[in-house]
């Protein structure tokens, strides 16, 4: 369970007793802001309704999704427990860089321009440096030449994240490792997320049937777009003119 200062302590008994809910139930509501930063929480506690979200000056969401009392109540505790944040020590304090601590990447890092987090996973980005923690762990991976607008969360999977950049949606474990351990399965090239086609967005004359099942065939303006994106990637550093030419050698073969 989360240790609280004496302070803390005092705090969320007195808030459980407003609210007619446990001292657990608060407890649970206290991390999950923190963790949000004190503007956001996503929870899962059965005296609030079960899981649900809460964005401060925006939507609050709960189970029972027609229960404006609730919301009400949900949207109060929250903004009452960032104020309570922002304004006491409410946890002791833990050295930077550990587990349990609000600075939880390493300190070598410096300052995110972006973090939050997302059930059990929290993330902060860098310049050139993405950091994810699961239960404790912490992985720092290279972003290569991705500017991140956002990352999210697939839902039904808990330890999968994925980012928006310039080139679209890309899983996090298919950018390479710096240290910590990846939580999914071994990572994957990430040229491959870049040469894979919609093809929902081809028309049947487009593209043949894969041979197997494994290699697909690309029309001409689809191998070109994806002979351009990789050539961004070779000339930021990302693949070397070896990669690069075996890459564009493999893909002309399926025109």
């Amino acid at each position: 369970m989360q240790k609280l200062t004496d302070v803390g302590e005092n705090l969320v008994n007195g808030i459980a007793s407003r609210y007619n809910l446990s001292h657990d139930a608060v407890l649970h509501m206290l991390v999950s802001v923190n963790n949000g930063g004190g503007s956001m929480a996503q929870f899962n506690c059965p005296e609030l309704g079960g899981s649900g979200q809460w964005m401060r000056g925006g939507m609050t969401m709960v189970g029972d999704m027609f229960n404006n009392g609730l919301k009400s109540t949900v949207d109060n505790l929250c903004n009452e427990l960032a104020n309570v944040l922002n304004n006491n020590q409410i946890f002791p304090v833990i050295p930077a860089g550990t587990p349990g601590s609000n600075q939880w990447w390493p300190g070598n890092l410096g300052s995110p321009f972006s973090s939050g987090a997302q059930n059990n996973i929290r993330y902060a980005i860098f310049p050139n440096r993405l950091a994810v923690e699961l239960n404790g762990q912490v992985s720092v991976y290279d972003t290569l030449d991705h500017n991140i607008g956002g990352v999210s969360q697939q839902q039904g999977n808990n330890t999968s994240l994925t980012f928006n950049s310039q080139w679209g949606t890309i899983n996090v474990n298919t950018l390479p490792l710096i240290s910590g351990q990846t939580p999914q399965a071994p990572q994957k090239d990430f040229t491959q997320q870049v040469t894979q086609p919609n093809f929902a967005s081809l028309t049947p004359n487009q593209v043949e049937a894969p041979v197997n099942n494994t290699i697909a065939q690309y029309s001409v303006d689809e191998t070109l777009q994806i002979i351009e994106k990789l050539a961004q990637l070779r000339d930021s550093n990302a693949l070397s003119d070896d990669e690069f030419n075996i890459k564009k050698s493999e893909l002309l073969k399926r025109i």
